[in-house]
């Protein structure tokens, strides 16, 4: 949701250019009777609001990097696609990555590939990727202090289709192709470089992005290279692509329109389903007891695994309980009021996992440790009263107080109270459902839990990072993962996350000792420096750690194929095919 990636993910239902929860007729498309065309229901409440492919905090739904890669491709495409996680080089600008001998740099060779104006793809048009992210690195979302773009030193032309990046260091390549060098998209530098300075190219080009209504007449948007262009794309989020005819690429389209259509709850979408008007969407786990009737209409159902993790992230610079959440003690009180495996089963009608730290467990790895695996905090509502209660808390009124604060821990004044309130993605039963379900379980604890709800765009702006002074930082609790709250590149690396001012580090959590750990697992050619980063976040609970669900139920068409999900949760519109 890498934000870099941060995999978040999509939806609204549009009546009269407004978004209503009920009362729409109809689904926002119509059944696609000829194969021409598809109809792709984005899941439920992820509106895709951002054509610009470089991601900001703002924007990191999932649907707005998969319609980006659609436009433009990658340098070097690194997904799932082929149903297993590898780099997927016929959707890839790059046709060759050679590491030099001491892994302190990278060949690049580009294909020989033209933009749909004509011009040809050069070396200079990622440069240009380069120095916008070098000048505004802070605005990045990919951007983690001392990764890219810190850690490229140098960009060396060599001819229009070779470069080579120096790096400061000697790094592994596994993670170094798969988690940085996957994160450039080339530019069409001939088109959007406009003044010859990156600042205010950026700033051109981001404040152009923000017009969503011109970007389907804007000639900014019409010079790409991927297998689709926009030729519609509303406020609401309903989005024409249709094919591009001057791709020379290797993911040549199949189909030459692909309708996205937004929906603002899953029961919207599951009707449209029903009604046929959906050649390809998703319903919820709750819904697996109808699958039958799904089957009869001539839909294939089958769950989605994604290489995800689900947490809560805590704001640790919240004015009022901030103190609170940075005591371990009272995190771990949260952690062992939190009942994963009963969620799993019960909310999630056994379509999720349990996960216990900042790895993927979901799908086998050599990655997770054993502290991971084996859950340092297991659900007990009585052990997280005792936490409490041994730390100078007293229940009061049903809600625990700290009544000795030379107990409760620094910052954290007598009276205080531990309630805190979380602001959830809505349109999803079963994300109201756990939330529910986790507000009863913490009750017993004697933890006061409120829960606000608005659509995923609106929570991700609400909960951004932020000091303690900031107006903006009276968020506590922040939730975005009904489908998974971040979705990984092949390497599961923690920098975005949970590195000190990662740029996905939404609650501020900072431990200069999981820094290095971190820092580690990406030069080191060992999986044990993951597995202690791993072993020392199960641990160290930064966020609150949720069951992973399947990323998406699908249900496709019989006949539509030509794919396998892609577990970075990505969608590849160039390879969807009828085959019947």
């Amino acid at each position: 949701m890498s934000p870099a990636r941060t995999r978040l993910v999509a939806g609204a239902v549009v009546c009269a250019g407004t978004l209503l929860l009920a009362g729409c007729s109809g689904s926002g498309g119509t059944s696609s009777a000829s194969k021409d065309a598809i109809n792709y229901a984005l899941p439920a409440n992820f509106t895709p609001n951002w054509i610009l492919p470089i991601g900001t905090a703002a924007h990191l739904n999932t649907n707005n990097i998969s319609i980006a890669n659609s436009l433009w491709e990658p340098l070097v495409a690194y997904d799932g696609s082929t149903g297993k996680i590898a780099w997927n080089k016929a959707g890839s600008v790059a046709t060759a990555a050679d590491f030099a001998a001491d892994g302190k740099s990278v060949k690049i060779t580009l294909g020989d590939r033209h933009w749909s104006d004509g011009k040809p793809i050069t070396s200079g048009d990622v440069k240009f990727w380069f120095d916008l992210i070098k000048a505004n690195k802070a605005e990045w979302a990919g951007y983690n202090p001392g990764k890219a773009p810190d850690n490229w030193t140098s960009f060396k032309t060599v001819d229009d289709r070779h470069f080579t990046i120096t790096f400061d260091k000697a790094y592994n390549s596994q993670w170094m192709l798969a988690n940085e060098l996957s994160q450039i998209t080339p530019l069409p530098q001939h088109v959007w470089d406009k003044s010859g300075d990156a600042k205010q190219d950026w700033k051109y080009l981001n404040d152009a992005a923000k017009n969503i209504s011109g970007y389907a007449t804007n000639t900014l948007w019409k010079t790409i290279s991927g297998p689709y262009a926009v030729k519609s794309f509303s406020n609401a989020g309903k989005v024409v692509l249709t094919a591009n005819k001057k791709y020379d690429g290797g993911e040549k389209p199949a189909i030459p329109t692909v309708n996205l259509l937004p929906f603002t709850t899953a029961d919207a979408e599951k009707n449209a389903l029903r009604s046929g008007s959906v050649d390809y969407g998703y319903i919820e786990a709750t819904d697996l007891d109808q699958k039958e009737s799904f089957t009869a209409q001539g839909y294939d159902v089958k769950p989605w695994s994604g290489w995800a993790i689900t947490y809560m992230p805590y704001n640790f610079n919240n004015p009022a309980m901030g103190a609170v959440f940075k005591q371990l003690y009272a995190r771990q009180a949260v952690q062992r009021s939190i009942d994963q495996t009963s969620l799993a089963k019960v909310v999630f009608n056994g379509t999720a996992v349990a996960g216990y730290g900042p790895i993927p467990q979901g799908q086998a790895s050599d990655f997770v440790s054993s502290v991971q695996k084996n859950n340092p905090y297991p659900f007990s509502t009585s052990a997280a009263r005792e936490l409490l209660t041994s730390h100078g808390w007293t229940e009061q009124g049903g809600v625990m107080t700290c009544t000795e604060p030379a107990e409760c821990g620094e910052g954290v004044a007598k009276g205080t109270k531990f309630e805190m309130q979380v602001l959830s993605q809505s349109g999803s039963t079963v994300t109201d459902n756990m939330m529910s379900a986790i507000q009863s379980s913490l009750a017993k604890t004697g933890i006061k839990f409120s829960i606000k709800t608005a659509p995923v765009n609106s929570v991700l702006s609400q909960t951004p990072q932020c000091t303690s002074g900031q107006s903006i930082c009276k968020w506590q609790l922040s939730f975005f993962g009904t489908a998974g709250s971040w979705y990984f590149n092949a390497f599961p690396t923690g920098d975005s996350l949970f590195q000190s001012k990662g740029g996905a580090n939404f609650g501020n959590y900072s431990n200069t000792d999981v820094d290095k750990l971190i820092s580690a697992s990406t030069t080191s050619s060992s999986n044990q420096a993951i597995q202690d980063y791993s072993a020392a976040l199960a641990k160290d609970l930064p966020v609150i750690w949720l069951p992973e669900p399947d990323y998406q139920i699908s249900v496709v068409k019989n006949g539509l194929g030509g794919f396998s999900q892609d577990s970075l949760a990505n969608f590849h519109p160039a390879q969807w095919k009828w085959t019947s």
